[in-house]
């Protein structure tokens, strides 16, 4: 029997506006870095992964801080549960992330954000086939292919179909391991808090990065008040947007949960608009097809006949 605080989290309504609410959240990470990038004179992939290493730490902090604030103690994972932390930092934080930037260095912008969207293709069939956690089925299937298809018409104006290891399969590469930190977040879940796993995870991965950031000869300037500013930003999008998608993630499906991602880079796109000067070569036109298309998959995925 669904206790109460369940049936909330498992609520249709819920789950998309929370879901939506963390797409947005992210798609907002693309103008915000860029700025941050220009503030912070960031330049480089080991400086990217640097700046990265900072913002997830950051975010990790301020997630235990609010957390602990809120139920009154300090928070941590148990210690039986420490190894959980690692496994989904590794995936989630270390892995995605270094081979997205190493991989968005040697391909376009549109590519990388096609490559990134494959995500919820990598996480069902991982969910389905080795986790077991649902089933494979064609509705499935077809509603992926129907948001898919959105995120390409997205980006149609800047596809170029020639594709290279170090670039789009990194890419790719970087999706898959985005995937299975959510497969991963979905089963640890069941026997630790997914908040508190969110925030050590970020932690973990962020000294990680900043090590291998300065390790590789990494920099950045810090002395930017506005700069600073963006960071904090991204570091608190970072936190809230993790620890709800962890709590979906823990009450519903996968593929219920994770079909929602192919709403980022439409978010990303509108807020680019209004927060950078730079002009974008997406047309009203394709983002009102992309958005049909992506809504499209969303319901398809997640109608259900009512029964009797």
């Amino acid at each position: 029997m669904l206790t109460k605080s369940k049936k909330i989290y498992t609520n249709p309504l819920f789950v998309a506006v929370t879901a939506l609410l963390c797409c947005a959240l992210w798609g907002s990470a693309t103008p915000f870095i860029k700025m941050g990038y220009k503030l912070l004179n960031v330049s480089g992939v080991a400086s990217i992964i640097l700046f990265a290493g900072i913002r997830f730490t950051l975010a990790g902090i301020i997630t235990v801080i609010i957390y602990s604030i809120a139920r009154r103690r300090f928070l941590y994972p148990r210690r039986e549960n420490l190894g959980y932390v690692v496994k989904i930092s590794a995936f989630q934080t270390i892995i995605q992330y270094i081979f997205f930037y190493i991989g968005l260095a040697n391909t376009t912008g549109v590519k990388g954000t096609i490559g990134s969207g494959s995500n919820v293709f990598f996480a069902i069939f991982i969910a389905s086939l080795i986790f077991r956690q649902e089933k494979l089925t064609i509705k499935k299937v077809i509603a992926c292919i129907i948001g898919f298809a959105g995120i390409i018409v997205v980006n149609l104006n800047g596809l170029d179909l020639n594709m290279n290891l170090m670039g789009d399969g990194f890419v790719l590469f970087s999706a898959a391991s985005y995937a299975t930190s959510s497969v991963l977040m979905k089963r640890y879940s069941q026997h630790e808090d997914p908040v508190i796993l969110s925030g050590y995870q970020f932690i973990l991965g962020g000294i990680v990065m900043i090590a291998a950031g300065l390790a590789f000869g990494g920099s950045i300037r810090l002395g930017s008040a506005s700069g600073m500013g963006v960071l904090v930003y991204l570091s608190l999008l970072s936190a809230v947007a993790y620890s709800l998608w962890g709590i979906l993630l823990k009450h519903n499906p996968v593929s219920s949960v994770t079909v929602y991602s192919f709403m980022i880079p439409v978010f990303g796109v509108l807020l680019s608009w209004i927060l950078l000067t730079e002009k974008s070569n997406v047309s009203i036109a394709n983002l009102l097809v992309a958005l049909v298309l992506i809504c499209t998959g969303i319901i398809t995925l997640n109608f259900k006949k009512s029964e009797r």
